[in-house]
C-alpha cells in the first residue's frame, strides 16, 4: 500500500478568504440579515457552510446556502490565490507519497478550483462532500476515501489548518499535521501529531510521522 498524505484546500493549499466571504455576504444581503463582526469570518471557512449559517442565526440556512452558492460558482472561487511556498512543498511530498484531496468544499468546486490554478497535477485523487451534504462530515470523508484507495490509516497523514481536519484524521486513526497559516484560531490545533508553521517544512513534519 502506498503512503497516502490528505491536503485540506481552504486555509492549506489556498487563500480563499476573499471568495468565501463576499459570497456569505452576498446571502446574508439578499435576504435582508445584518450580523455583527462581519470583518472577523475566518471561522467559517473549513467547516460545512449550512452549519455556519445556522450558527449566524440565519432563519433559513438552506436558502443562504443556495445564494452563496448562486455567487460562489460564478465568480467566488476563483476569488482566491495558491498559498507561496505551495507548489514546491506539493512538488517535494509528490516525489515520496501519494497525495489525495480532502475537503469540506463540494467535490465540484474543489475539482475547478485545483484544476484552475494547476494543483492537480500533483494529487492521485481529490475527495469532497457532494452538493446535497453527503459525506460533509469530514471523518466520513477521511473513511470513505481509505476505503475507495484501500489504504489503512497507519500509513496516511491529514494535513489541514481547523480542528476539523484534525478531529477527522483522529476519527479514523489517522496522524495529522496542522498548519499555522490558515484561518484557525489560537490553539486550535492542540491535537494534530505535529504542527507546521510554513510550507517548505511539510515534508519534512510527514517524514517524521511516517517515514
Amino acid at each position: 500500500m502506498a503512503a497516502t498524505v490528505f491536503l485540506d484546500l481552504d486555509g492549506t493549499l489556498t487563500d480563499s478568504r476573499p471568495g468565501i466571504v463576499r459570497s456569505v455576504l452576498h446571502a446574508l444581503d439578499t435576504l435582508g440579515i445584518d450580523t455583527p463582526d462581519r470583518d472577523d469570518f475566518d471561522w467559517l471557512i473549513g467547516p460545512p457552510l449550512i452549519d455556519s449559517f445556522a450558527r449566524l442565526g440565519v432563519p433559513d440556512p438552506n436558502e443562504a446556502l443556495r445564494l452563496y452558492r448562486d455567487r460562489y460558482a460564478r465568480e467566488g472561487l476563483f476569488e482566491n490565490r495558491v498559498y507561496d511556498g505551495i507548489p514546491a512543498a506539493l512538488s517535494a511530498l509528490a516525489g515520496r507519497y501519494r497525495l489525495c484531496l480532502a475537503t469540506a468544499k463540494p467535490h465540484v468546486y474543489a475539482t475547478r478550483i485545483t484544476a484552475h490554478f494547476g494543483l492537480d497535477r500533483h494529487l492521485a485523487a481529490e475527495f469532497g462532500p457532494e452538493l446535497d451534504g453527503t459525506r460533509g462530515d469530514k471523518g466520513d470523508l477521511l473513511a470513505h476515501a481509505l476505503e475507495t484507495l484501500g489504504v489503512s490509516s497507519d500509513i496516511c497523514v491529514m494535513i489541514g489548518d481547523r480542528h476539523h481536519d484534525v478531529d477527522a484524521a483522529n476519527a479514523v486513526g489517522m496522524a495529522s499535521v496542522g498548519v499555522t497559516w490558515g484561518f484557525g484560531a489560537p490553539g486550535e490545533l492542540a491535537a494534530a501529531a505535529a504542527l507546521c508553521d510554513r510550507p517548505e517544512a511539510l515534508a519534512a513534519a510527514v517524514e517524521a510521522l511516517i517515514g
